[in-house]
């Protein structure tokens, strides 16, 4: 498999216009339509227990990814090894879309994780998101069972090393 050159930059205050405009896109706002999402991501940046990237192919920003530990607000997930991760993300560039970025950026960023000594990896797209789910698959998540969230119920996906 050939790896793009994604790059992820550690997102700052001055990406947050960005990351709005693509929380109003349509594809987005259909899987992040919370209308407090905004004020979750901006208000995350700077937590400890919170890593925000833009993710970008060729110096071009196209998408957002979180990194998170697992902490009391993911209780829903039940046990986890130590040092688990989470991720959430998004393409925010409709024209990326449908184009294989989502699996290869997920899966690059992940593969440096679990070679650093992360032991697993876990998502929670909706159970009713099949593009979401597919391209989970395709970067190495299996589905593991559904849990309530906040956000609703979800499919918890596990990667492991």
């Amino acid at each position: 498999m050939v790896t793009l050159p994604y790059v992820f930059r550690p997102m700052t205050a001055a990406d947050l216009p960005l990351v709005q405009r693509w929380l109003r896109e349509l594809h987005v706002a259909e899987w992040w339509h919370d209308p407090e999402a905004f004020e979750f991501v901006s208000g995350d940046l700077g937590h400890p227990d919170m890593a925000q990237f833009i993710v970008t192919l060729d110096g071009r920003p196209f998408a957002y990814l979180q990194c998170y530990r697992m902490s009391e607000w993911h209780s829903g997930f039940g046990p986890q090894p130590a040092g688990t991760r989470g991720i959430d993300q998004f393409i925010g560039e409709a024209d990326m879309m449908g184009r294989g970025h989502g699996s290869a950026f997920v899966s690059t960023f992940i593969e440096e994780l679990l070679r650093n000594g992360t032991p697993r990896v876990v998502l929670d797209p909706r159970p009713t998101n099949p593009r979401a789910i597919r391209a989970y698959e395709k970067a190495g998540f299996v589905k593991d069972r559904l849990v309530d969230t906040p956000d609703g119920e979800a499919l918890l996906m596990v990667r492991n090393p």
